[in-house]
């Protein structure tokens, strides 16, 4: 097939050069990547002499493998950001560990006790916590006057001490020893385990993103963002406005690895989408070609008219412009 661009990333031309008839260049966002092949249906033109090169020319296989080739990208950028996260920074998991994260309340059984912020509980009674919920349980399955042994950590040393418990404040009939506590961050894994989690975490992605292409793009879902008072962050439009404004929160309380992991969300979102199969989305010509090859009889190609295509594909442009002006709107009165 000939091609006569291929870009890296979406957005703003950084820098890019000619060679062989091709622009070869590099965008300025890192969700994944821009071809332009001729002869991608029956209203493109293209010259007699490259009509054996057109993407139209060639087999049903081949075509799937060039529309779909800017969505493996996304998934192979998303891969890679996640396995780069994962081991490196580490995956936000169970760290084993149950950390105070607040002084103990006032009064507290907690705080008559010593037990201060950062400190690690290590054992309630006798039984080893190594999560919150673990630690949870072991207080609220007992009742207000029980006296129970808490070993903690504090500096690398352990200490014991022992406390009664209050009845809860917001339920006497369950016990209360007044900590706040958090047993999860990211743990380094090795690269085996990076693969592993990486390959689960980007299928667990795709399928959360095929939901959320139907939520973007129903109309419903627009007017309510924009009539609704405080519009749902996880299913409103939003824009490069948003997006930075976003970013710009996660990289505050997280760093970079919280940024990377977001780009790697985007990245899986936006191969999902492009799938869409409607024009003029990726999918759309992977359901155009698949058409054509059901259509295809005894070695006789058939070829659909793209021009009866072409009032859906003005709707989805118009939906996807109504999607860009209301994501502006909201990213500007109403920020995430």
């Amino acid at each position: 097939m000939k091609v006569t661009q291929f870009f890296m990333g979406m957005g703003p031309r950084i820098w890019s050069t000619h060679r062989n008839g091709v622009e070869y260049g590099v965008r300025a966002l890192p969700i994944g990547a821009y071809v332009r092949i001729i002869g991608m249906n029956n209203m493109d033109e293209c010259d007699p002499v490259d009509e054996p090169v057109a993407y139209r020319s060639k087999s049903y296989p081949r075509k799937l493998l060039v529309v779909s080739a800017g969505s493996l990208m996304h998934m192979v950028i998303a891969f890679v950001l996640f396995f780069g996260v994962f081991a490196t920074a580490g995956r936000y998991d169970e760290t084993g560990r149950v950390r105070v994260i607040y002084d103990a309340a006032e009064n507290s059984p907690a705080e008559r006790a010593g037990i201060q912020q950062d400190d690690v509980i290590v054992s309630v009674a006798g039984q080893k916590v190594s999560t919150r919920y673990e630690f949870i349980v072991q207080i609220v399955d007992r009742d207000a006057g029980d006296v129970v042994d808490v070993v903690y950590e504090r500096d690398g040393v352990e200490r014991t001490v022992t406390v009664e418990l209050i009845a809860n404040p917001s339920n006497p009939d369950i016990g209360y020893i007044g900590l706040g506590t958090e047993s999860t961050g990211y743990v380094r894994q090795s690269p085996i385990a990076a693969v592993g989690h990486a390959v689960g975490d980007l299928g667990s992605t795709i399928v959360d993103s095929v939901s959320g292409v139907f939520v973007v793009l129903n109309p419903r879902n627009i007017v309510e963002s924009v009539t609704s008072e405080n519009p749902d962050p996880t299913t409103r439009p939003t824009t490069v406005i948003g997006a930075t404004q976003f970013g710009g929160d996660v990289g505050e309380s997280e760093g970079l690895k919280g940024i990377l992991m977001m780009l790697a969300f985007v990245n899986v979102f936006f191969g999902v989408f492009n799938m869409f199969p409607l024009l003029p989305f990726d999918g759309g010509h992977v359901a155009i070609a698949t058409y054509e090859r059901i259509r295809s009889r005894r070695g006789k190609q058939y070829r659909a008219d793209a021009s009866k295509m072409v009032p859906v594909a003005v709707a989805v442009t118009v939906l996807m412009a109504m999607l860009f002006l209301t994501g502006s709107y909201l990213d500007i009165v109403k920020p995430l």
